[in-house]
């Protein structure tokens, strides 16, 4: 656990809000409260715990999700009961199994497990909408494993200021606010955060691209936070017009899609529907050998007895007479 100077609980009303970053960019942030944070104790969600607290009082409620899956743990939940106290905000301290199957990334497990607590914390206590301190340097970390993993416009997209998952509303008010900014407020007002230990674990991606990269970035190009968003921005514009053009082709060919009608299209139209098609209806995504091997089977698809079964995302795409059907896993 890691405290700026004099470490002590800080009400609300005691502190300068107009200066925290995290009050700044939520002045311009449209919500219907009550509201829930997510608030892991870290820098981040303190500061944004604060502001909101400052903004929307006795309308907002904490939710802390307690993973289990570091010693720490414990007293991180301690620590973020102890700051509450002093705010004057209910927190819920939830309890998640985030143990990763096999083959599947640690930090992917612990991510479901993480919004499907956070939806279900934020109805019990009657939030509209949960808000996440993510803020431009997770945005820039973001954008680079994408660019490190060849992604697509989804994923060069990064993460969107608003988005629902698991039914409920989810906000990232500060994707314009530096990390630099956040910690600097905080130790000019003696405010106590803790910081995971597993942050500064370098066998992660994300913590390689945060101590290595992003400091030469910043030596190189000071205002890479900006154009990276904006790119980012860029990216989500325009897959938003290609799910506008799947939808409509999907209108025509039906769900789930009639392959003569998908043989009609472009190779790029067929890609761009069946991208769509799986992620909206069936939550899952295929990989760039997966697609073009489906693609590959719909240009070979001209005689009644072709069969196609292809391994998808989580699950099978299988012809069934005339259409594409999605066979998920039992």
């Amino acid at each position: 656990m890691a405290v700026t100077p004099t470490p002590r609980p800080t009400p609300a009303d005691s502190l300068n809000p107009a200066a925290n970053p995290a009050a700044i960019a939520l002045a311009g942030w449209q919500a219907s409260p009550p509201l829930a944070v997510a608030y892991s104790g870290g820098a981040d969600s303190t500061a944004l715990l604060l502001a909101c607290a400052a903004r929307w009082p006795g309308q907002i409620h904490a939710i802390h999700i307690h993973h289990g899956l570091q010693a720490a743990a414990d007293g991180f939940a301690r620590h973020c009961e102890g700051a509450c106290a002093a705010l004057g905000v209910p927190l819920q301290v939830v309890h998640v199994d985030a143990r990763h199957a096999s083959g599947e990334s640690p930090e992917d497990a612990a991510r479901k497990a993480r919004y499907a607590a956070l939806a279900d914390a934020a109805r019990h206590c009657g939030a509209r909408q949960v808000l996440l301190a993510q803020h431009a340097d997770d945005q820039a970390e973001t954008l680079l494993l994408a660019l490190s993993r060849g992604a697509g416009l989804p994923g060069l997209a990064a993460m969107p200021a608003r988005f629902e998952r698991h039914g409920m509303a989810f906000g990232r008010p500060l994707l314009g606010v530096s990390g630099q900014a956040i910690r600097a407020w905080l130790a000019s007002q003696h405010i106590v955060w803790v910081d995971d230990p597993s942050n500064a674990n370098t066998a992660y991606t994300r913590n390689r691209i945060r101590h290595g990269l992003l400091p030469a970035i910043a030596q190189a190009f000071p205002q890479f936070r900006e154009t990276f968003a904006r790119s980012a921005r860029h990216a989500a514009q325009a897959q938003a017009l290609l799910d506008e053009l799947a939808a409509l082709d999907l209108q025509a060919a039906g769900e789930p899609p009639a392959i003569a009608a998908l043989r009609a299209l472009s190779r790029e139209r067929q890609g761009n529907a069946l991208r769509y098609w799986l992620r909206r209806t069936h939550g899952t995504a295929a990989t760039a050998a997966q697609l073009d091997e489906l693609l590959d089977q719909l240009q070979a698809c001209t005689t009644r007895g072709h069969r196609i079964r292809i391994k998808v995302g989580t699950g099978f795409v299988e012809r069934a007479g005339e259409r594409l059907a999605f066979i998920a896993p039992v």
